[in-house]
């Protein structure tokens, strides 16, 4: 059983956080930022609406710096990287700067992220191109899940749009293959790593995409709002913020920095995120210690599923991710995965429940914060509440 992962002076690594007197579950989707983030945003914000003009006039240099601080943690350069809100907004920002062309094709694959596959379908539907969808088996390794995704490409590709890591899946695709091998053919490639910050420990050199972009407000617990754009240098250049601003005239990335009268406090503190969990915990620690949670989560549920609704309730998934993972539900459970997070959250637990293929998932996402306590806590009643409101 792992132990409660500690700081370098010995406290509970959840001290870190705010208490919620919720049980979580669920890091995956929304992060949860530490006290010391939140702490100096909000000074941010004081400082903001205490001098409006001065803080507006030195945020494009403070956001510079703030990339350049972000930047060593993805092995990239300051001026390699633009901040974004999340990564469907650095996909939609792909999309708008390199529109496909009429009657060409743009390549997806079944794991979608369903906000991404909307803007793909809509830019495809603008510029009169067809989208094709990969099918990829949840228990494809990399060889087979590379076959896959080439299988549906043709001459008439232009795009490949992928996830380094799966939303509702929690598998990893071979984005560094499938990159290399779309840029030799002349095929833009688009990599959702909305997951990998952090928790992948070389995601972009990894990826080698023509546009990479990664949320830092999942694993990275940075402040909501806050994605890493990172393209090719041969593409840098052709890629334009959605809103066009006073930053207009500049190059990449500080085009991206002044984008008017917006909030920028959630993109200036996302450097102490990173940096105050390096030097309290060390991220490969948190790694190592999220990755030993979600064995020993995923060791206690499956059981107790298994003893309850007499299932088996194991996932083979091809290339996994170590601090998420899947857990399938029994089939004779009707409810649509918002009414059971609703009612998980009703109940004080943080949980989040996925589909794909006709199958219904459990979906676990472990952090540093995570302890076997939380998780035994909960789990009776984690259980009454899959079969309805206890």
């Amino acid at each position: 059983m792992p132990e409660p992962l500690l700081t370098r002076d010995g406290r509970p690594a959840a001290e870190l956080w705010p208490s919620s007197g919720l049980v979580h579950l669920n890091h995956g989707s929304y992060g949860r930022v530490p006290l010391a983030a939140s702490r100096h945003r909000l000074g941010l914000v004081q400082e903001m609406e205490a001098r409006t003009a001065g803080f507006m006039a030195r945020a494009p240099e403070r956001l510079a710096q703030a990339r350049s601080l972000v930047a060593p943690f993805l092995g990239v350069e300051g001026d390699d990287l633009a901040f974004v809100p999340n990564a469907s907004a650095g996909v939609s920002t792909a999309l708008r700067s390199l529109p496909l062309p009429a009657g060409s094709e743009v390549v997806v694959t079944d794991h979608a992220y369903g906000a991404v596959r909307m803007g793909v379908d809509r830019a495809a539907r603008e510029a009169g191109a067809q989208v094709r969808v990969a099918t990829v088996p949840l228990e494809a390794d990399a060889d087979a899940a590379v076959e896959a995704i080439w299988s549906v490409v043709t001459d008439r590709t232009t795009m490949i749009v992928l996830d380094q890591i799966t939303s509702g899946t929690a598998r990893r695709l071979p984005v560094g293959p499938i990159c290399a091998r779309a840029r030799g053919r002349g095929i833009v490639s688009v990599v959702d790593a909305a997951h990998a910050p952090l928790l992948l420990s070389d995601p972009v050199r990894e990826a080698n995409a023509d546009v990479w972009v990664g949320n830092l407000h999942k694993f990275g617990a940075a402040p909501r709002g806050t994605a890493a754009l990172v393209p090719h240098p041969d593409i840098a250049d052709r890629l334009w913020p959605l809103i066009d601003s006073w930053g207009a005239p500049d190059p990449f990335p500080r085009r991206f920095d002044w984008q008017g009268s917006d909030d920028y406090t959630a993109w200036l503190a996302a450097p102490v995120s990173l940096q105050h969990l390096e030097d309290e915990l060390g991220w490969e620690h948190i790694r190592a210690h999220a990755a030993m949670m979600a064995d020993h989560a995923v060791d206690v549920i499956t059981t107790a599923l298994a003893d309850r609704f007499d299932v088996d309730p194991t996932v083979e998934v091809g290339m996994p991710v170590d601090p998420i993972r899947l857990i399938a539900l029994p089939a004779g459970l009707t409810e649509d995965p918002a009414t059971l997070r609703a009612r998980f959250l009703a109940a004080n637990i943080e949980a989040t429940f996925t589909n794909h293929d006709d199958r219904a998932f459990w979906r676990l996402s472990q952090h540093a914060y995570s302890t076997p306590a939380d998780l035994e806590s909960v789990l009776p009643r984690a259980l009454d509440l899959l079969t309805g409101p206890g």
